[in-house]
């Protein structure tokens, strides 16, 4: 169940992410009221092991009165604390526990995270909203950017904000940033790993900076101002399949002990990937209208899994339980404005 604050409880600022179920019993939505009656709207903690939305949301909150600081916050700020089961453990998710950051407004599911988070999108929907931010922790070595689902120009520039890279995707569906841009402008932001401090301070200022803001420019940007990228397909470990990052245990796929490094890496046809068992490409490979296609990104020759042509991946992480849980990364291409 959904609890609602329209103040913040005593002492929440002094807890890490992960003492934060004890506090407020379960997911809460915090509003606080500022000079500005258009919201800024945060939520952090959709996975529970990517505490930077909470941290830099304390950083940001000690200078404002809410928070025991001596100024007015300059806009109405909401926020939207999520899994503090799975924080409580350091978990992106419990096991048998849905993606809080998939049972959004437009995706599949049906169930009781579902439920409440149309609660959250009907609460927002009926305060004038500014901008929508959605904070994440990557898993994998990546560098911080902004994920948006509309190439509107107001988007563009909420993206362009945070960091002049940035991803456009559709899929998947159901997450906050994709139910929240019917709403206003909405961007998912990915700061590095969780425990990065540069992540944390880049995040309190891009918050900061969001409350600050006279109004969002609508104004095109150049393509020069701008590193464009389109996720143009999913790429899944089918379950049945065993993998590996190191050659010492028995898998089907023994994935490149560095296979994080290729990251934002333009690779080349014939890149290895990793070493296979089978003749049978072992990953599942979907684009954005849900059509396998591995066959055009992917191919096996001499018990190598290899590129066929030349992509960019995004997301890749060497966590087994991340992968299992969600998927091994994106495959990107360029996006002209």
């Amino acid at each position: 169940m959904l609890r609602e604050f329209n103040s913040l409880p005593e002492g929440l600022l002094d807890l890490q992410a992960c003492e934060l179920l004890k506090a407020l019993g379960g997911p809460s939505l915090i509003h606080l009221k500022g000079r500005k009656n258009e919201t800024v709207f945060v939520s952090v903690l959709l996975h529970g092991n990517e505490p930077v939305g909470w941290d830099a949301l304390k950083q940001v909150l000690a200078n404002y009165k809410p928070g025991g600081g001596i100024r007015d916050l300059p806009r109405n700020l909401s926020i939207f604390i999520g899994n503090v089961f799975a924080a409580e453990k350091g978990l992106r998710r419990l096991e048998g526990q849905v993606d809080y950051n998939r049972v959004w407004p437009g995706g599949d599911e049906n169930c009781e995270e579902s439920k409440m988070m149309q609660q959250v999108v009907k609460v927002m929907s009926q305060r004038k909203l500014f901008v929508s931010l959605d904070i994440h922790n990557n898993t994998g070595i990546n560098p911080h950017y902004g994920c948006i689902n509309k190439t509107d120009n107001e988007f563009l520039r909420l993206a362009h904000l945070f960091r002049r890279l940035v991803i456009y995707f559709t899929k998947p569906s159901g997450v906050q940033s994709l139910a929240m841009s019917k709403l206003c402008p909405a961007i998912t932001i990915e700061a590095g790993k969780a425990g990065d401090k540069a992540g944390v301070e880049h995040t309190a200022l891009y918050i900061d900076e969001c409350l600050h803001l006279y109004e969002l420019s609508d104004k095109e940007l150049h393509h020069e101002e701008i590193d464009l990228y389109h996720t143009v397909a999913t790429v899944k470990v089918p379950p049945g399949y065993s993998f590996s990052f190191s050659k010492d245990d028995e898998a089907d796929i023994h994935f490149h002990q560095e296979l994080e490094k290729f990251n934002f890496s333009e690779l080349q046809a014939d890149t290895v990937w990793a070493e296979v068992s089978g003749a049978e490409i072992p990953l599942e490979v979907v684009n954005e209208a849900n059509e396998d296609v591995r066959d055009k990104y992917f191919k096996v020759e001499n018990n190598r899994l290899v590129s066929k042509i030349s992509v960019m991946p995004a997301m890749l992480t060497t966590d087994r339980r991340v992968i299992s849980q969600d998927c091994l990364c994106y495959l990107m291409e360029r996006y002209s404005l």
